[in-house]
């Protein structure tokens, strides 16, 4: 195998460069399907040309899963990633492409077009290189991680519990460290219900919705606990109609991340748990934990460690982290196959104005891609 792959994918830079404002100039907002699938048939083609076999996955409202094989043999590598982005059509007129003292700018660079574009260097460099690959590649580009994979969550799980490893090419954590833990997390919605009342005449008659869901708010809030990275906020709350009138109703959603599974059965139990404390007052909870919590298992640790060996091969050093957010390697770990995450660029300001690429490491972190899926 060549001694630096880093050098390799440098001298490639302008071309990289230029694929990746491709993608970012083809915007591909998730609830588009029009402009996602425009782009996921670009996709595609480029890994046609490359003699990857394509299989569309037709889906009526959202853009088409993409899933590609290349290689043979019955084991296989999953590489997950997604091609939708949270900008709407014309973010690109108020925040477009550009160069600029060595970042690249535009939404969607980061989070996480990049990603894709260095799955596609890498693998033709290990085609143009006749390198050998010890298991079949699988790549999925879903269309829909950015409002929780809904249509492609089964997919992924499914892919990812016939395979040995996933790698996911979502970006590197804000100082460049590869992800070996993410929360799971979700929203639960509390509704409280009571009986309006006159609030000067019949006071006494009513049953107060927002009192109700104060005393719920309050016991919430206690379920958090930091040492074992579980955190409740009650980030909205609705209620009533006048304030003359005793408010029948109130309505709080509330966002729950969690680092354990012990930890997402227990806030799923306490949720369950509440009851009403005003007498007359009704209570009824929807929603949950929809992503579980991608876990630092050992297979984790071994292919973190991996990497790390990967990275010293190419002269610098890999480091990494636990995060708050989720991507589909929740999905990917929580069907059973060791994961990681955060191979992507190297960045920052994902679904914000300022979203960036780092140019400078591109090169590096495709040549830990490379090594990876020729490694493994």
């Amino acid at each position: 195998m060549m001694t630096n792959w880093t050098s390799y994918f440098r001298e490639q830079l302008p071309e990289i460069v230029a694929e990746l404002r491709t993608y970012v100039e083809m915007e591909s907002p998730t609830h588009n399907k029009q402009a996602v699938d425009r782009l996921g048939l670009l996709i595609a083609e480029r890994f046609r040309e490359l003699g990857c076999r394509i299989e569309r996955l037709p889906q009526e409202t959202y853009g088409d899963q993409l899933r590609i094989e290349y290689g043979e043999g019955d084991e296989q590598i999953l590489v997950l990633g997604h091609f939708d982005t949270v900008k709407e059509i014309g973010t690109l007129a108020k925040e477009p492409w550009r160069e600029e003292d060595g970042r690249l700018y535009g939404p969607g660079t980061y989070d996480m077009k990049a990603g894709i574009v260095f799955a596609y260097f890498a693998l033709r460099a290990i085609i143009s290189h006749k390198l050998p690959l010890r298991k079949k590649l699988v790549y999925f580009w879903n269309t829909d991680e950015e409002i929780g994979s809904v249509s492609s969550e089964q997919l992924i799980r499914q892919e990812a519990a016939r395979s040995k490893y996933t790698l996911v090419l979502e970006p590197a954590a804000g100082d460049g460290s590869l992800k070996t833990s993410r929360k799971g997390g979700g929203e639960f919605f509390l509704t409280a219900t009571g009986r309006a009342a006159h609030a000067g005449n019949d006071h006494a008659l009513g049953v107060n919705a927002i009192e109700e869901l104060a005393h719920h708010v309050l016991a919430i809030q206690s379920f958090t606990d930091y040492a074992k990275g579980t955190t409740l906020s009650v980030g909205t709350i609705k209620g009533g109609s006048v304030s003359n009138v005793v408010p029948d109703w109130a309505t709080a959603d509330i966002d729950v991340r969690v680092q354990s599974r012990d930890e997402a059965e227990r806030i799923t139990r306490l949720m369950n748990e509440l009851s009403p404390v005003l007498a007359g007052a009704e209570l009824k909870l929807a929603g949950g934990i929809a992503k579980p919590p991608m876990e630092r298992t050992d297979g984790t640790a071994k292919l973190f460690s991996l990497a790390q060996e990967q990275a010293r091969l190419e002269g610098f050093e890999l480091t990494e982290c636990g995060v708050g957010g989720t991507s589909d390697g929740n999905f990917a770990a929580d069907a059973g196959c060791p994961t990681l995450d955060g191979l992507g660029p190297v960045g920052d300001g994902a679904h914000a104005s300022h979203e960036h690429v780092v140019v400078d490491a591109i090169p590096g972190r495709m040549a830990v891609l490379l090594r990876l899926l020729t490694t493994l």
